[in-house]
C-alpha cells in the first residue's frame, strides 16, 4: 500500500523521543530518556529509549520496537494506521492507489468506524456554519458560551440538525448502515426498521484519540424538556471506551507535559473554557466519575494532577473517591474549590487570564487539607464523627504507593488532628493489607497484628540477621546522603532514603538494639530536615553506636564476603551502590523471609501431630506464600549480581 521510498523517508525523518512524548512524559538520563511504561503498571520506571538508536524497550514487560511500532502497540491500531500517524506528524504525504471494492470489503471495522466518524465531524462542522439552522441554534449556542471562532475550529464543534438528515446524506454517499449504527451514530427503530439520527438536534463536542482522531461524540440539547437528556454521548465502540478516554487530551498532551501539571475537570466546556483562557493543560474525564485508567493516562504526561470542584457541586463526596484513586497510581494531588455558583467554565469567561491564573496558582490546596476542611466543617465537635474522618483520611493515605510520602503525610495528619503517630501508623499498615490481600485478609491478619509472625518484624535472635543488619547500617552512615536512583518527581532518592523506604515497605524493624537506634535517630533527622553529620553518631551517648561511627570512618569496617563472592568490584564503593545497596536489603529480606518459614515449618509439624487439619492447611497456604516471595527475591537477587 505504501511505496518503499514514503518508508525510508519516514524513518529517516522521525525521531523516536519526539514520538513517544505525544504519548509519555520522558526523563532525561543519561543517554537515554526514561519512564514508567504505558504497557504496563508499575510504580519505578523501567521503560527506555534510546534516541539514537531510535528505538524503545522496557525491561519489566519487555515490549520493545521502534516509534512506528510504539504507535501502533499503544493506540492498538494497525501498522499501516501507525505509519500513516507519523508521517502526518513530520508533514510526509503518503500516496496510495485506491482501493478496489473487494479490498475496502476486506477493511477491517475499526478502520470503517473511524472513517465514519470523521465523515460525520465533517458533516456537523458544516451544518454549523453553512446552514441556517446551525447557525441559528449551534453556532449562537457558543457564541453565548463565549467560544471564539478560532475556538470553535480548534475544537471542531459542530450541529446536528434536527431532523434525520444526516444518517441519509451518510448513506447517499456510500457509508453503510452496519458501521453507522456500530458507531453509535443512528439508532434504528425496532418496528419499522426506520435510522433515526442519535445527536439529532444537538450541539456536538467531538472526542479525540490521544493521536487526533475523532473516536466519538459528546452532544447537548438546547432544549427546555425535562423529559430530554442533557447531554447524550457515543456508546461504547470498537474505538471508544469511556473509562479509558479523556476529553482534551489531544489539544493539551504537549502542555501537560511541558508544565508538569494537569487539571481536571467534569465537562466538555469546562475544558474549553479553561483552554481558551490561556489554561491549556486540562482535561475531562468525558462524564464519568474518574477511573483507574484514566488515572494511568494523566500520569504518563504528568505527575501532578490539580482536581476542580463546582463552588456548589453537591457531588464533591462521591466525587472525593477520584482522588484516592489519582493517589494510588503515585500521583501528587491538589484541589481547587471555585466560589459558591460558579464551575471552570463560568469563572474563566468573567475574568481576564492574568486573572484565572492568579485563582488558580492561590487557591491550591494539598488533598488532605482538603478533605480535612470539608469533612470537619459537618461534624461538628461530635467525637465519634471526628474519629470517622481521621479513618477516612488515613484510608486515603494508605494508598499512596511512596513510603516517604505516604509517611509525611501521615505525620500531617497526626498533627493536625493531635492524634497518636503510632496509631495511625497500625491503622495505614492494617488498611494496606487488607487491599492487598482482599478476602484472605481474615486468615492473614495474625501475622500482621502479631510481630512474632511478622515477616518483617519475624523473632529472631540477635546473631541470626546481625550481619546483614550491619551492612545496612554501614550504608546509612557512610553513604546516606549519597544520589542512588531518581523517582518519579525526578528529584533523586539518597541511599538513606531508598534504604528506609524499603524496610517501611515491609513493615522490618531491626533486631539489633544498636543499629535499630542508629536507624531510629537517622530517620528522625530526617523528618525534619536536619543535615546528616556522622559526628552526630561519633559523639552520641551509647558506646556502641559511637564506636561503630567511628569505624566506619576510619575504615575499620569492610563490606562481608557476599559480595566477593559474587564477584562485585567495589572500588571505590560509591560506583557500586546502584547494585550493592539494593543487594543488601534483598540478601536481607530472603534471610528474614527464611527465618520466618523455618518457623512456620516448626508449627506445621506440631499441627500435623496434634492432627488439627485445619490449622495445617492455614500454616501450609502461609508458608507457599513466603516461598513464592522468596523465590521472587532470589531470582531478583540473582539479576542484580550479574
Amino acid at each position: 500500500m505504501i511505496d518503499q521510498t514514503t518508508l525510508n523517508r519516514i524513518f529517516d525523518t522521525v525521531d523516536i523521543v519526539d514520538v513517544i512524548q505525544d504519548f509519555v512524559s520522558l526523563k532525561k538520563r543519561g543517554a537515554n530518556y526514561t519512564a514508567c511504561c504505558p504497557f504496563h503498571d508499575e510504580k519505578t520506571p523501567s521503560f527506555s529509549v534510546s534516541q539514537s538508536k531510535g528505538i524503545f524497550k522496557c525491561f519489566g514487560c519487555g515490549k520493545a520496537g521502534n516509534a512506528v511500532t510504539f504507535v501502533q502497540l499503544h493506540e492498538n491500531i494497525s501498522y499501516v494506521e501507525a505509519l500513516k500517524y507519523v508521517a502526518k506528524k513530520y508533514g510526509i504525504e503518503i500516496n496510495e492507489r485506491e482501493l478496489t471494492p473487494e479490498e475496502q470489503r476486506q477493511n477491517d471495522d475499526r478502520e470503517s468506524i473511524l472513517t465514519v466518524l470523521a465523515y460525520a465531524q465533517q458533516q456537523f462542522m458544516k451544518n454549523l456554519t453553512e446552514t441556517e439552522e446551525g447557525k441559528a441554534i449551534g453556532l449562537s449556542y457558543f457564541k453565548e458560551r463565549g467560544f471564539s471562532q478560532a475556538t470553535v475550529g480548534q475544537f471542531q464543534l459542530g450541529y446536528s440538525a434536527r431532523t434525520s438528515s444526516f444518517t441519509k446524506k451518510a448513506l447517499e454517499d456510500g457509508y453503510k448502515k452496519e458501521f453507522l449504527l456500530k458507531a453509535g451514530l443512528c439508532s434504528e427503530r425496532s418496528q419499522t426498521g426506520e435510522l433515526v439520527d442519535f445527536f439529532a438536534g444537538r450541539v456536538i463536542f467531538p472526542i479525540h484519540s490521544v493521536t487526533g482522531r475523532v473516536i466519538a461524540f459528546g452532544g447537548r440539547t438546547l432544549s427546555t424538556e425535562k423529559t430530554v437528556a442533557k447531554y447524550k454521548n457515543s456508546p461504547e465502540s470498537e474505538v471508544y471506551v469511556k473509562n479509558k478516554t479523556l476529553y482534551g487530551l489531544f489539544f493539551s498532551k504537549t502542555a501537560i507535559v511541558k508544565k508538569q501539571k494537569c487539571y481536571l475537570v467534569e465537562g466538555y466546556t469546562d475544558v474549553i473554557s479553561l483552554y481558551q483562557a490561556g489554561i491549556d493543560n486540562v482535561v475531562a474525564s468525558c462524564g464519568t466519575s474518574l477511573t483507574v485508567e484514566q488515572a494511568k493516562l494523566i500520569r504518563r504526561f504528568s505527575p501532578e494532577v490539580v482536581v476542580m470542584y463546582d463552588g456548589d457541586s453537591a457531588g464533591i463526596h462521591a466525587s472525593l473517591r477520584g482522588i484516592d484513586i489519582l493517589l494510588e497510581e503515585g500521583l501528587t494531588v491538589k484541589i481547587i474549590l471555585f466560589p459558591d455558583n460558579e464551575d471552570p467554565d463560568s469563572f474563566a469567561r468573567k475574568h481576564s487570564i492574568t486573572e484565572v491564573e492568579t485563582f488558580l496558582n492561590e487557591n491550591e490546596q494539598d488533598f488532605i487539607v482538603f478533605k480535612a476542611g470539608l469533612l470537619l466543617s459537618e461534624s461538628g465537635n461530635d467525637p465519634a464523627k471526628k474519629a470517622k474522618i481521621i479513618g477516612d483520611i488515613v484510608q486515603s493515605i494508605s494508598v499512596i504507593p511512596d513510603n516517604i510520602t505516604r509517611m509525611i503525610y501521615l505525620k500531617e495528619c497526626a498533627k493536625m488532628f493531635g492524634a497518636d503517630e503510632n496509631i495511625l501508623i497500625e491503622e495505614i499498615k492494617h488498611a494496606r493489607a487488607k487491599k492487598y490481600y482482599g478476602k484472605e485478609y481474615k486468615e492473614i491478619k495474625p501475622l500482621i497484628t502479631e510481630p512474632k509472625h511478622q515477616v518483617g518484624a519475624v523473632s529472631v535472635s540477635d546473631d541470626n540477621c546481625d550481619e546483614q543488619e550491619k551492612e545496612l547500617t554501614y550504608f546509612l552512615l557512610k553513604h546516606g546522603n549519597h544520589p542512588l536512583f531518581e523517582n518519579m518527581h525526578g528529584s533523586m532518592d539518597t541511599v538513606a532514603q531508598y534504604i528506609l523506604g524499603e524496610l517501611k515497605k515491609d513493615d522490618i524493624s531491626l533486631q539489633n538494639e544498636c543499629y535499630k537506634q542508629i536507624f531510629s535517630e537517622y530517620e528522625s533527622l530526617l523528618t525534619q530536615n536536619v543535615e546528616f553529620s556522622i559526628k552526630h553518631f561519633i559523639n552520641n551517648i551509647n558506646r556502641h553506636i559511637s564506636e561503630f561511627a567511628v569505624n566506619i570512618i576510619s575504615d575499620e569496617y569492610e563490606l562481608s564476603e557476599i559480595w566477593k563472592r559474587f564477584g562485585s568490584n567495589i572500588s571505590p564503593e560509591e560506583d557500586e551502590l546502584k547494585r550493592t545497596v539494593p543487594r543488601a536489603i534483598t540478601v536481607y529480606k530472603i534471610k528474614l523471609l527464611s527465618q520466618t518459614i523455618s518457623k512456620f515449618t516448626d508449627e506445621l509439624n506440631s499441627s500435623i501431630v496434634e492432627n488439627n487439619d485445619e490449622k495445617a492447611t492455614l500454616i501450609t497456604k502461609k508458608i507457599m506464600e513466603l516461598n513464592r516471595i522468596r523465590k521472587i527475591l532470589s531470582e531478583s537477587l540473582k539479576r542484580v549480581t550479574t
